[in-house]
């Protein structure tokens, strides 16, 4: 394991369960998409297939709903 690695783990510690487990399902695929393949849940696979409805549907996010999501995912890093 590298230096950097342990630190990241280390600082992961110090995290909510339930950001620690984010960072896990994160690090999995990291792993998985090295072997070639990813490992997706069926909630995952159920939400690519709605996504996909909605594209076919023509319903796409506003300017203001991703500019939302941009916002709140900066002030939670």
């Amino acid at each position: 394991m590298t230096k950097l690695l342990k630190a990241a783990i280390s600082k992961i510690r110090e995290l909510p369960e339930a950001d620690q487990d984010d960072a896990a399902e994160l690090l999995l695929n990291l792993a998985a998409r090295a072997n070639g393949r990813v490992q997706l849940d069926d909630e995952t696979r159920a939400a690519i297939r709605e996504g996909r409805a909605q594209v076919q549907r023509g319903q796409f996010a506003t300017e203001e709903e991703i500019a939302a999501v941009f916002n709140r995912a900066r002030s939670r890093g």
